[in-house]
């Protein structure tokens, strides 16, 4: 009993052992792993992918603003205020002037409506979004100063000045005309560049959002615009008028040069159609004269051929030819008067031919 009790002893104090050494093991690795945390935020400073870095050294060589502009990642920092990173943002920044900030961009910096008097005399709030970004952070920190200095002693104080000097040229009704409003704060964005740049500050956009008068002059301008919109609407319709009788008249003109057409296309049609009847009755008159001049030829040649050698006895043959319709004629066949058929050269001599002999 002895024996086993010192072995259980035994090999208890060797777990105890293993289970100090491995807890202590894990206590190093913890605190050196605190360690480690602690000296990488102390030693390194991080830099955001949207952020510029800039290094201030207070204590050692070369104190001061340095020039060099840190990028998105880890970057060595001697705590304990030897050195300090100033972080300013590189994506767009926006500036609101408004009065309504329900209508404003959240994350924005936001002030009141910019109060403008326009050239004729009238004061009128202009919401308007301002947009830029820093592109160089090192004129940033040197002329106007670190953190959020850029808003308060860089773009706040300029903005509305130079809106009230570029929308300030606008009468009161011009700031209705969109273009000519948007101009004007092209020219409100270069002279807000001017004033900038040089500071490391871009402006991009001036964007008129919105624009209100005073509630009077507010309705008074709407019933002139509903007026001078009424005038125009009036304009447009007595143009559209004089269009449609300009129509018509073209119209009534065309139609009546296409009816003297159509009877000038008539009368062409009667003409040549006359044309070709006097040349069909000429042609067939002259071809009428042709075959009475040849019929009268031919009966012409026929007499001639009458009166010719032989002649007589033609005459002859035709004469005989009446006996061809009889069947049975009576004569007398003796005396001064008689006829004798078979006597052929008394018939010739009957019908005046001849003798019968050719002299």
């Amino acid at each position: 009993m002895k024996w086993s009790n010192v072995k259980s002893k035994i090999i208890s104090d060797s777990w105890n052992s293993q289970i100090k050494n491995f807890i202590a093991r894990i206590l190093f690795f913890l605190l050196a792993f605190i360690i480690l945390r602690v000296l990488l935020a102390a030693f390194f400073v991080y830099i955001k992918p949207n952020e510029y870095g800039i290094k201030q050294v207070n204590i050692g060589l070369r104190t001061g603003i340095q020039k060099n502009v840190y990028e998105a990642g880890y970057h060595f920092l001697i705590p304990f205020g030897f050195q300090m990173m100033h972080r300013f943002p590189r994506d767009m920044q926006v500036f609101e002037l408004t009065d309504s900030p329900d209508t404003a961009s959240r994350d924005a910096r936001k002030e009141k409506a910019a109060h403008i008097q326009t050239s004729d005399g009238f004061f009128v709030d202009v919401d308007v979004s301002i947009l830029y970004h820093i592109n160089d952070p090192y004129e940033v920190i040197t002329t106007v100063g670190p953190g959020k200095l850029y808003e308060d002693n860089g773009i706040i104080p300029k903005v509305e000045p130079k809106l009230k000097e570029a929308l300030g040229e606008l009468t009161t009704e011009e700031f209705y005309n969109s273009p000519l409003r948007v101009a004007k704060a092209d020219v409100a964005k270069q002279l807000l560049n001017e004033e900038l740049n040089f500071k490391g500050i871009y402006v991009d956009y001036v964007l008129v959002r919105y624009f209100k008068y005073s509630g009077e002059l507010q309705r008074n301008i709407e019933e002139k615009k509903l007026k001078d919109q009424l005038v125009f609407t009036n304009q447009s319709k007595a143009r559209a008028t004089a269009e449609e009788s300009l129509v018509k008249k073209v119209r009534q003109e065309g139609e009546a040069n296409m009816k003297v057409r159509l009877e000038e296309g008539k009368a062409y049609i009667v003409k040549k159609n006359a044309e070709r009847d006097l040349y069909i009755r000429t042609k067939k008159a002259a071809a009428d004269l042709l075959i009475s001049l040849a019929e009268a030829q031919k009966t012409e040649l026929i007499n001639q051929a009458y009166q010719k050698k032989g002649s007589d006895k033609l005459v002859g043959l035709k004469m005989a030819e009446v006996y061809k319709g009889l069947d049975m004629i009576l004569l007398p066949s003796s005396g001064s008067g008689g006829v004798n058929p078979l006597d052929l050269d008394n018939t010739l001599k009957m019908f005046g031919v001849g003798e019968g002999k050719e002299q």
